[in-house]
């Protein structure tokens, strides 16, 4: 054993001289020495650079190429940052509101109504954070329910939203139509025990939480600046910043929060920040 030991590191270590010769004179051009070692070193080198540079291709430029999960991945991070755009004008939206708002009441000689806190039922599921429950609810409020003069820009002939094919979020019958004289932004509708609630068209959830008048709700940004609102649900399935195609099921119909009477659906949609009738563009 150790005999071979030996002849192997002989031969590794061995000094051999590589001539280069021409081949009309035999005059020499160039010498290069080198033991079997070095070669077998600087081989090993060159494959694991080959390899470096082939599994960076690989998991980067190559895949955007050939791996069809590459732009469905670039697509859900463009709607994220989109969806954090929206949120920051959303806000400043609110507050521009809130301030008209403080305007016409200081002109009108009213008072600013005061915000109660009521305590939700000993049976109403509660928010992971309590402390966030009153500015959920009054940001989502503020943001999708506030009708004011934005109802004067209502789209009763607007030819883009008729132009879309919009699901029906649920199978049933229409209790209590769209009446914005009433602050009532959209319409009821009843149906089956445990019926799933459908999104009207693809778009990205953001918004899904339990609020204290609307129980669970989920609002989701579509196209051409249209946003779809479900509440009351027993239960959500979709979560903020998720995907949803047309058709898929995003809730459960329920009948939580407080401002309910009975298991239904109350289904709102909203155009450039006004409210609009689904019955003129939905069928159910």
């Amino acid at each position: 054993m150790a005999r071979v030991k030996k002849t192997l590191s002989n031969w590794l270590n061995a000094r051999h001289i590589l001539i280069i010769q021409n081949e009309e004179n035999f005059s020499e051009k160039a010498t290069y020495k080198f033991t079997y070692a070095k070669v077998v070193f600087f081989s090993f080198l060159l494959l694991t650079v080959i390899f470096a540079i082939t599994f960076y291709l690989g998991s980067t430029i190559l895949r955007q190429w050939f791996d069809p999960r590459f732009d469905e991945q670039q697509t859900r991070l463009e709607l994220v940052e989109m969806q954090q755009s929206v949120d920051s004008l959303g806000l400043e939206l609110q507050h521009r509101d809130q301030y008209i708002l403080n305007i016409k009441r200081i002109l009108s000689g009213e008072e600013e109504e005061e915000q109660v806190q009521q305590e939700p039922a000993a049976n109403t599921p509660q928010p992971q954070n309590d402390e966030n429950l009153a500015l959920v609810d009054s940001a989502f409020k503020s943001e999708f329910e506030r009708g004011g003069d934005f109802l004067l820009g209502a789209l009763e002939e607007n030819v883009e939203l008729r132009q879309i094919y919009f699901f029906a979020p649920l199978a049933g019958y229409i209790s209590e139509p769209f009446n914005p004289i009433d602050d009532h932004f959209g319409i009821d509708i009843v149906a089956k025990k445990d019926e799933p609630v459908k999104c009207i068209a693809d778009g990205t959830v953001v918004f899904a939480s339990w609020t204290q008048n609307e129980g669970n709700v989920i609002a989701i940004q579509h196209q051409q600046n249209l946003v779809s609102i479900y509440k009351h649900n027993s239960s959500l399935t979709k979560a903020v910043g998720d995907f949803v195609s047309a058709g898929e099921i995003v809730a459960i119909i329920g009948n939580t929060g407080e401002l309910t009477s009975g298991p239904h659906l109350h289904f709102e949609l909203w155009y450039n920040g006004a409210a609009v009738n689904p019955e003129e563009f939905i069928s159910f």
